[in-house]
């Protein structure tokens, strides 16, 4: 498709803003700072928590979901595709910054419990494969049409490659969060480089991933499975473009925009940054047909 504005599938948060409210307002303007940048679409990211907090922040998504568009039909903002869940079946040995004792053990149950109402409007399910219980809670996505992300998790190339057959369909920001990659045990991240089908998020502003395995990750990988992602949070611009709490890498206060630019330094073609940011998330999440520039 011709260029018309960025797709971000990845966002917790930007500037003063964060997915964890129960304010429709906070995402109405999360979606305008976002398309200021030229991103035209974005999939608010919930980070792991309680089942009633990550209920109440998707209640704020549908909402401004619904409110989004004036009478007039203009839309305000970027466009809001729905939700994408990062947790709350994550690895503890895996969790960033994320608050561990939040992590649930994944049963179908409670993923009925988690978006209950809200079926329509989760896209992408990001959970640890590795746990007991994992492969049917992928199943169930699989079912309802929920795309599943392997991320924050420990699992093996095999685990990972079982996920996968269960349903699996991509990767939450390669490399990071997960078992790294080793020449015997490759990991999901061997496993993202090498398969055919699985998409993988890749937060390419040249800290997240090293600008050399970003060349990698371009030269390697299939162009339509690559996804650039911000997963920007709340939290001041920094020098660098990240953010850290605790000495740990937190995310990025980058938007799309800033990464590309990053990614056009280190030579990546613009072709092939317009494709990992716009046509790929949008195929992924299957709403080619539903997003249109504002």
């Amino acid at each position: 498709m011709n260029f018309q504005g960025f797709v971000d599938l990845h966002t917790h948060g930007i500037g003063r803003y964060d997915t964890r409210t129960d304010d429709h307002e906070d995402i109405l303007t999360m979606a305008r700072v976002h398309a200021k940048a030229g991103t035209i679409a974005i999939l608010p990211t919930l980070y792991a928590g309680p089942i009633d907090e990550m209920r109440s922040s998707l209640k704020s998504i549908k909402k401004a979901m619904d409110l989004q568009v004036k009478a007039d039909g203009k839309r305000m903002g970027a466009q809001i595709l729905g939700a994408h869940l990062e947790g709350p079946f994550l690895n503890p040995l895996r969790c960033g910054v994320m608050d561990k004792e939040s992590f649930a053990k994944p049963t179908v149950a409670a993923l009925r419990k988690l978006i209950a109402g809200y079926e329509n409007i989760v896209r992408i399910i990001t959970l640890a494969p590795e746990l007991p219980g994992a492969l049917k809670v992928i199943e169930k996505c699989a079912e309802m049409g929920i795309r599943v992300n392997m991320g924050h998790s420990d699992a093996t190339f095999r685990q990972a490659l079982e996920a996968k057959k269960a349903g699996a369909t991509g990767i939450t920001h390669i490399f990071n969060a997960m078992r790294p990659f080793h020449h015997r045990e490759p990991g999901i991240a061997g496993l993202a480089l090498v398969d055919r089908d699985l998409y993988i998020e890749v937060i390419a502003d040249n800290i997240h991933v090293h600008p050399k395995v970003l060349e990698l990750i371009f030269n390697r990988k299939r162009l339509d499975k690559i996804i650039i992602v911000s997963d920007s949070v709340k939290g001041r611009k920094t020098a660098k473009g990240v953010i850290y709490e605790k000495g740990v890498l937190a995310g990025s206060a980058l938007t799309i925009e800033g990464v590309v630019r990053r990614l056009r330094r280190i030579g990546i073609p613009d072709a092939e940054i317009i494709e990992a940011s716009t046509d790929n998330p949008l195929r992924y999440i299957g709403m080619r047909d539903q997003v249109r520039s504002r």
